[in-house]
């Protein structure tokens, strides 16, 4: 397994790969080529950020079906795809700002798919060869807005509602890993990813035949059951298999230390 992220370094944002306690730098985003500069920079002398910056992110739902029974919803036959603003983006230790305190506001935890090269029209068989890894990330979800709206953009854009990270991880196998969230050490969200009804092969294939997708482009893949409501003062760590977690805390939007 290889490992990547983006990092702030001197008030900008560089990418690497981190090889145990230092961090390979790149000349260019590492979903557009592996161009090494050959500097070697403590990760300890870097600010974990945003691991990928994509043109699109993209959010499947109802991929789960316990999650689809907790839901009161019914299987659709094919992916439920939508979008939500990049500017949603939240990295490894930020804090989730609750846009409106007085609505039910979820999390959702998820296997994210970076894309890793132009993608149209691919097969099932060979959508994989246009992934370049995996990263963890929460569909943070307002749910009277989406429930009170006929698409789910606006309900899961609010700055700070789409959590990701903390690195990319590429070489690995997700078709059968550990999900799981926990809300102030408690667990909330259990499952494996061989419970999707759509694996990610089926997914990067569906929707590369309604748009192009292009490197760099993120898919949440669905969340499992158990998803519950966030609170101010809350603590969420989100793991998947072996990787390290990704942690962000809780707070009401207008009320987060700067």
């Amino acid at each position: 397994m290889r490992t990547f992220g983006g990092f702030k370094r001197n008030s900008g944002i560089v990418y690497g790969e981190v090889h145990g306690d230092d961090v390979h730098l790149l000349a260019k985003p590492y979903w557009l080529g592996l161009d090494f500069t050959g500097a070697i920079v403590p990760l300890s002398d870097l600010q974990i950020d945003v691991p990928v910056a994509p043109s699109k992110l993209m959010a499947v739902g109802l991929n789960y079906a316990d999650h689809i029974a907790e839901m009161k919803r019914t299987p659709l036959g094919t992916p439920l795809i939508w979008f939500k603003a990049p500017t949603s983006l939240l990295p490894h230790e930020g804090t989730i700002e609750i846009a409106f305190p007085e609505h039910k506001t979820d999390f959702e935890v998820e296997l994210a798919i970076v894309i890793g090269a132009r993608t149209k029209n691919v097969s099932f068989e060979t959508a994989l060869e246009h992934v370049f890894g995996y990263t963890i990330g929460e569909d943070i979800s307002d749910r009277d807005l989406q429930s009170s709206e006929k698409q789910f953009a606006r309900a899961k854009s609010f700055d700070t509602y789409s959590p990701v990270g903390p690195f990319v991880y590429t070489d690995v196998d997700v078709s059968d890993l550990p999900v799981t969230l926990r809300q102030n050490g408690e667990v909330k969200q259990q499952a494996r990813t061989s419970q999707m009804i759509y694996p990610v092969a089926e997914i990067v294939s569906f929707a590369s035949r309604s748009l192009t997708l292009l490197p760099g482009d993120l898919i949440m893949t669905g969340t499992p059951s158990g998803v519950g409501p966030i609170k101010d003062g809350d603590e969420l760590e989100a793991r998947i298999g072996d990787w390290p977690p990704l942690r962000n805390r809780v707070a009401h939007a207008g009320c987060t230390e700067k």
